[in-house]
């Protein structure tokens, strides 16, 4: 017995697009009984095996991962109930659907303690078990979403991450330019940078152009998890009498799992990651069975790893596996021009979720946050935005009520250009070209007053 459709995934059917990408074992002694689920669950799945019995289902289940098994009941070597507790101990992480003849409320109780999630009376109708299945199916996506939905939440940084990478100095462009070239690819990359520069928002931009986009994107803090706990939240357990707890590399199943502050991962959990990396299989703790998993792996660092390898204190095998491509984030204060714009942005965005009025962006404030030096890169600046929202006003440093030692009492000529141009930016939000054509000057020019300027 074996596999009797793998092939191109097929169109979403009246049952669901869940069904449609679905891998199904049959497991079923009647070959009268298999024939048919075969015949009816091929056409609108993407991949269905079958098994004659429960040594055969084992075997299947060793081979590679099913999003749900429909077991028969009653079989020569083994009840399927009998079989199905005995996996679940083991690591089954597929769901189950049971098939059997008698529906009293014995077998139904029994048939949820051991990890069922439905079971079908016979006889059935082709529409009966094609329904029961994009049920188990749909119920399962739901679960992976909700469980997705809360770790975004409780990740504080989420809705600061989202978004594109704003600005159009050489440093972001270049940035912008290797993630055109990369996001098509499988390939393992590495951001490194200083904290703030953005880090997470372009491995969010790489997935949003990736083969992988309608599928997670699932961000971990390696730092903000304890050491302790951070191998069971990212492999999931299995433990004797417990409920299995699936990973989050289950959960990313498909998409894109993102690492930031890898250099944090306890020296076990990099050589379980390492395993991962090389054969895209994952071993739940207390499970005796790996399973097959489908990521793309994003890293990022704000450490050195090249020098945390030559202390000792992170695996060598590990760095040179995550460092196939590596991109540098630049330092805000490298980014000339690009204060104006994500400035612009994040009193939009923070104005408009606060409900409260923005505040303006004069020429005073722009020069002021053009000559910061900003340590904390663009989180800083998001913050100071955000808090200066909140209090109604910019700090005085910001502001035109801050005197700055450098600025003369009198405004000369070149003052008023830098004031009237800085301020056309701020209305089309940054864009040099579109500023140009409303001030009736060439871009060259903008460009050239702008790096003379410092912004």
């Amino acid at each position: 017995m074996g596999e009797r459709a793998l092939s191109a995934v097929p169109p979403p059917s009246e049952f669901g697009e869940s069904l449609a990408q679905a891998s199904i074992l049959v497991v079923d002694d009647e070959p009268g009984m298999r024939n048919f689920l075969v015949k009816t669950l091929a056409p609108r799945v993407r991949r269905v095996e079958e098994a004659s019995n429960s040594a055969e289902a084992s075997a299947r289940l060793d081979e590679g991962h099913f999003d749900l098994v429909v077991l028969d009941n009653i079989m020569p070597d083994e009840k399927g109930l009998d079989w199905l507790r005995a996996q679940r101990k083991i690591g089954l992480y597929a769901d189950a659907i049971l098939i059997t003849a008698y529906a009293d409320l014995e077998t139904a109780i029994a048939a949820l303690r051991a990890g069922a999630t439905d079971f079908v009376l016979k006889p059935f109708r082709a529409n009966q078990i094609l329904n029961a299945v994009a049920r188990a199916l749909d119920r399962k996506n739901l679960r992976r979403e909700n469980y997705l939905l809360r770790h975004e939440l409780l990740n504080e940084e989420t809705s600061a991450a989202r978004g594109r990478l704003l600005g159009n100095s050489d440093g972001i462009s270049r940035v912008r330019a290797m993630i055109d070239k990369l996001a098509p690819l499988p390939t393992t990359v590495l951001f490194t940078g200083a904290s703030g520069t953005g880090k997470e928002i372009a491995a969010r931009n790489l997935h949003a152009q990736s083969d992988r986009a309608d599928k997670p994107f699932v961000p971990i803090n390696c730092a903000a998890i304890s050491p302790d706990r951070i191998a069971e939240e990212l492999f999931g357990t299995v433990e004797a009498g417990a409920p299995r707890k699936d990973g989050l590399l289950f959960y990313a199943d498909g998409g894109t799992l993102f690492l930031d502050e890898v250099a944090q991962l306890p020296e076990q959990v990099q050589a379980m990651l390492l395993r991962v990396l090389e054969d895209r299989r994952v071993r739940p703790i207390g499970s005796e069975r790996e399973v097959h998993v489908d990521l793309r792996f994003l890293f990022a660092t704000n450490a050195d790893l090249g020098a945390e390898v030559d202390a000792g204190k992170f695996r060598a095998d590990l760095y040179h596996r995550i460092n196939v491509v590596n991109v540098q984030m630049p330092l805000l204060q490298d980014r000339q021009g690009d204060v104006v714009e994500l400035a612009a942005m994040f009193m939009r965005q923070i104005s408009k979720a606060l409900g409260m009025p923005a505040l303006e962006l004069n020429d005073a404030v722009l020069l002021k946050l053009n000559r910061y030096g900003w340590p904390g890169n663009v989180r800083e600046l998001r913050n100071l935005i955000e808090r200066s929202v909140i209090l109604g006003a910019f700090p005085p440093e910001f502001s035109g009520e801050g005197r700055m030692a450098e600025q003369p009492a009198m405004e000369t000529l070149e003052m008023v250009e830098q004031r009237h141009i800085m301020q056309m930016l701020d209305q089309v939000g940054g864009n040099r070209a579109e500023a140009a054509r409303r001030l009736g000057v060439s871009r060259k020019t903008i460009d050239r007053k702008c790096a003379a300027w410092g912004v």
